[in-house]
């Protein structure tokens, strides 16, 4: 019996036994499936770490060209400071590296030695550093430093085009402009250096790394011309600075044919490669009374400001531009024909409200096209009017007003504007003339480009084509019709209309001889009303009879002397068409006016007799002063080449050694062309015209800008370029 019982009882120890095994089997079980299955991808990365160190390699960031190739944005080589922690606390230099890292680079000292003092293998001291700062710090020998490769973004044009190109950041992402619109093909993708650790954190032989290449980002081909966009920048900042403009400036060329923008400016602009810093000494000034956080948010504030493109993102009243539209629509809709006449007091009464003229004492009788001529405003009132309002927002809609064109930059803005159901009389009335609402520069020259190439309304852009690095298109953009807005006829009349504009209207100051230029000024009071700030434009286009370019200047709060678009922006787009022409290749076609009052080409007289030079002069047109004793020519001023007017002095000189015959320039601000060229040739100098803008006598045009400056002491016979402007009110 007790054999039995004790057999029992070994028994049960055995099942309890194994029972506890199996429970510790089963534990085990457990914790593997926990650290293999839960814990598992987690002790995988730490393994991982500890074994490996995983370099980035930086892809390098596309190219950004103009249209003919010219370099607008590049990644240059650079190089990347690390650290590796592990082996600075073995070596135990932390001190070291800190302090020459920090004085080398230019980087807070307890910030560089906080990161050697990390748990980790692997710590981005700085970024994009040039190669001899690099090697400065390759020539130190320090345990625990090492350098990568990195690219450094580089803009050779500095400020060029600096609110179209935009700029990237400090890990190469582009943060505005076409660098922020085509990030993602810019950018590639980054490659990787695998390496093997030995258990002291150091790295094992060469044989262990594996290389990812990184995949180059793609390059962008711009609509941008680098040519046209110089002249942009020079004429526009050249008027910024004389006409005192305190809100800043902007500028458009386009083809009104295709919507590719030419050029695009705003002003001031910044450097691109130092887009963080503030330029402004004044700006720079009034942030000085600010401190710590405060001085933070106010310099980012200004930064924005300083990065907006005023072109595409900010909106305005267009002002009398926008009678373009209403004329253009009103004809196209029947509603006023060309033989229509008005009459202008000065003032139109509207619904209680009394809406003057810029011309107070009225224009008179005046037909259609001339009350396009003198930018009536009681006359475009009556122009609206007759429209009505289903018909008027229906072609403010159909130019594309009340939605973004759809431009390839970011930040595109929409501006205010009635509807069919809010839109009353008086707000009729004025909009009809361009106030009341509010657009954006590029909405309104891409209006006046419909207005001009047949009727189309296109979608502008400026980004022309994407390329890969191995030369492949993966993306080319086509011009796009958005809608046929008016028909080629009233198109056709418009063109002749703005043309008059300029060569008889309110747009003299944008005529260029030679050049058949076609356009509207603007002027309108920003809000509030009576503070007496004021934009000034004018779009236009050219050849008026096969439009190839068209150009927006826009001019915000002048401070100058002068505020109306026609004198003080219709010049700067004259300038910019005459020179964009030349280089377009258009040649000048002169009317028989202009071919009569042509320049005379300075024929080369050095070396011929007295006698022959002064029938040279004389059949030319031309008059001379004979300077010394001798039968020959020795010298002459003007020099060859150069252009004159007609009965201009040649000064003649036979003697070698006689010294040059010199004057004072006289002043000839405010007189009339005619004027000039007395006063001038009575001082013994000669007179031409320089710059746009009609000078004749009749439309009262006056001298405004003169070249040597009025007191300089020149030779006689010398050259005094002289600029007029007619003294537009619109």
């Amino acid at each position: 019996m007790r054999k039995k019982v004790k057999k029992a009882n070994t028994k049960k120890r055995i099942l309890a036994f194994y029972g506890i095994f199996l429970f510790f089997i089963f534990l085990l079980l457990c914790r593997t499936a926990y650290l293999q299955i839960i814990k598992g991808p987690w002790l995988k990365e730490q393994a991982e770490e500890q074994q490996m160190r995983d370099s980035v390699v930086s892809p390098r960031r596309g190219t950004i060209y103009d249209r003919n190739h010219k370099v607008l944005a590049q990644s240059a080589s650079a190089e990347m400071v690390c650290i590796v922690p592990v082996e600075i606390k073995e070596a135990g230099n932390a001190e070291e590296v800190a302090g020459k890292l920090s004085e080398i680079l230019d980087v807070d000292y307890d910030t560089v030695y906080a990161k050697t003092q990390k748990n980790s293998y692997y710590e981005i001291v700085k970024k994009k550093v040039e190669k001899d700062v690099a090697d400065q710090i390759r020539g130190l020998n320090l345990v625990g430093i090492r350098l990568d490769e990195d690219t450094k973004r580089y803009y050779p044009g500095g400020s060029f085009a600096s609110h179209v190109i935009g700029f990237t950041g400090a890990d190469n992402q582009g943060l505005s402009g076409v660098e922020l619109a085509c990030d993602a093909e810019l950018k590639g993708i980054s490659g990787r250096i695998k390496s093997a650790k030995n258990a002291n954190g150091t790295d094992m032989p060469y044989e262990s790394e594996q290389y990812l290449d990184a995949t180059d980002g793609c390059d962008v081909i711009l609509s941008i011309d680098e040519v046209i966009q110089h002249f942009v920048e020079n004429h526009l900042e050249t008027a910024r600075i004389n006409n005192e403009i305190a809100g800043g400036a902007a500028a458009i060329v386009m083809n009104p044919k295709t919507g590719e923008i030419l050029a695009m400016s705003t002003k001031p602009d910044f450097d691109l490669n130092s887009p963080f810093k503030l330029t402004d000494e004044s700006v720079l000034k009034e942030l000085e009374e600010y401190k710590d956080d405060e001085y933070d948010e106010k310099y980012s504030e200004e930064l924005n400001k300083m990065w907006r493109n005023k072109a595409v993102v900010d909106t305005y009243e267009p002002g009398s531009t926008f009678k373009a539209v209403t004329a253009s629509a009103a004809l196209e809709e029947g509603t006023s024909k060309l033989t229509d006449t008005f009459y202008c007091s000065g003032v139109k009464h509207v619904s209680d409200w009394d809406i003057k003229c810029h011309k107070t004492s009225g224009h008179g009788s005046e037909d259609f096209v001339h009350a396009v001529y003198n930018s009536c405003n009681p006359a475009f009132i009556e122009i609206g009017m007759g429209l009505g309002v289903k018909n008027f927002t229906k072609y403010f809609e159909a130019f594309g007003l009340t939605e973004k064109t759809g431009f390839d930059l970011p930040g595109e803005a929409v501006g205010s504007s009635y509807n069919a159901q809010n839109m009353k009389p008086i707000d009729l009335a004025t909009s009809s003339f361009g106030q009341g609402f509010t657009i954006t520069p590029l909405q309104m020259i891409n209006a006046m480009s419909a207005v001009a190439n047949g009727g189309y309304l296109m979608r502008p852009y400026v980004i022309k084509q994407v390329v890969d690095s191995n030369g492949n298109v993966v993306k080319n953009v086509e011009p796009t019709v958005i809608r046929q807005v008016i028909s080629e006829e009233t198109s056709k009349t418009m063109r002749g209309i703005l043309e008059g504009v300029v060569s008889q209207g309110g747009g003299k100051n944008a005529y260029v001889s030679g050049y058949r230029i076609a356009g509207k000024t603007g002027t309108s009071e920003k809000l509030p009303r009576g503070s007496n700030q004021y934009i000034a434009s004018f779009v236009g286009f050219a050849p008026a009879d096969d439009p190839k370019i068209a150009v927006l200047v826009l001019l915000d709060n002048p401070t100058g002397a002068e505020y109306y678009g026609g004198m003080i922006a219709a010049p700067v787009v004259g300038s910019i068409i005459e020179d964009t022409l030349r280089y377009l290749g258009v040649e000048p076609q002169y009317s028989e006016d202009e071919k009569q009052s042509s320049d005379i080409n300075m024929p080369e007289l050095r070396g011929k007799s007295l006698e022959e030079a002064q029938k040279i002069i004389t059949d030319s047109g031309l008059k001379y002063h004979v300077v010394g004793e001798g039968g020959s020519i020795v010298d002459q001023t003007p020099k060859p080449g150069i252009s004159l007017k007609n009965g201009s002095v040649v000064v003649l000189y036979t003697t070698e050694g006689v010294p040059m015959q010199t004057v004072t320039v006289p002043d000839l601000t405010g007189l009339s062309a005619a004027d000039c060229n007395v006063v001038l040739n009575g001082s013994g100098l000669n007179f031409k015209i320089a710059g746009p803008g009609k000078s004749d006598v009749a439309n009262n045009a006056h001298a405004v800008k003169q070249e040597p400056a009025a007191g300089t002491e020149v030779e006689e016979g010398s050259i005094v370029y002289v600029e007029f402007r007619y003294a537009s009110v619109e």
